[in-house]
């Protein structure tokens, strides 16, 4: 009998609640190999399930198992060393003069502005990442002097110092300008392409932000999953006209998706 793919993250029947209902009846599985995109608009409960996921928002029922460790079984603590995240929220935190290298080695210990002895393994193993994240030329640049995209490689290598098996992306393309995203975005592609790659979760609002190599795409509406599933299958007009609460055309040419507003047609009489 052939045995299932082991799951990365598995979510069963989650339900949180807080004033009111925030996430309900979530079924999501996600197993090694796979790479995905979580799509929603505003308010539709992305930022919650990051949350649930990394054990900052306890469910009021359901089930979460990430990594092969189970929420309310395990030290949720211990389990985020293995997760590696990516969200602008970290951006703040940097100090102006830290230079890239050091901000990648302060995350094998998940500390900004770290200010503990630096073995020379961790040297070394800081200037490969540089490398791995195509930034090896920033490794002395004050964090005030690099661009948004830059700054947005530089975490990513910040957060696979650890060696995460999981590795979340939360709008990463936020503020970058078109030709900034681009290039950020096929950087992920080569990045999630590297032999002993993380899992990786990519938050977005923007279609054109999942490049080939993610292979499934969760949608969220209203705090539901409105689909999930493998990408060709889940990214059509209807579920995102759906998703959205608007008449959109999706559209897809060498690999890569795009999307249009329908204009409106007001009858007037």
């Amino acid at each position: 009998m052939k045995r299932a793919p082991a799951a990365v993250i598995e979510v069963m029947g989650l339900r949180i609640e807080r004033d009111s209902v925030i996430l309900d009846s979530i079924d999501w599985r996600v197993e090694r190999g796979q790479h995905w995109a979580i799509l929603g608009a505003n308010g539709s409960g992305k930022t919650s399930l990051l949350s649930a996921l990394t054990g900052y928002l306890p469910p009021t029922d359901g089930a979460i198992a990430v990594l092969g460790e189970t929420y309310g079984r395990a030290d949720w603590r211990k389990l985020r060393t293995h997760i590696g995240i990516v969200s602008s929220s970290v951006h703040q935190l940097m100090a102006g003069h830290e230079s890239p290298l050091d901000t990648v080695i302060g995350g094998k210990f998940a500390q900004i502005g770290y200010w503990g002895e630096i073995q020379p393994a961790d040297h070394t193993r800081a200037l490969g990442i540089l490398r791995k994240i195509e930034s090896e030329h920033l490794r002395d640049r004050p964090w005030r002097f690099l661009s948004q995209g830059e700054r947005q490689r530089v975490l990513i290598g910040r957060a696979l110092m650890a060696g995460p098996k999981l590795l979340i992306l939360d709008e990463p393309c936020a503020g970058l300008d078109p030709v900034a995203r681009e290039h950020f975005v096929q950087f992920l592609e080569r990045l999630a392409r590297r032999r002993g790659a993380p899992t990786l979760l990519l938050v977005t609002h923007h279609v054109e932000e999942i490049v080939p190599v993610f292979s499934h795409v969760l949608v969220l509406k209203s705090g539901t999953v409105l689909a999930a599933g493998d990408k060709r299958r889940v990214l059509t007009s209807a579920t995102l006209s759906r998703a959205f609460g608007a008449s959109l055309r999706l559209g897809r040419k060498n690999g890569r998706y795009m999307v249009s507003v329908r204009p409106r047609v007001d009858v007037v009489i």
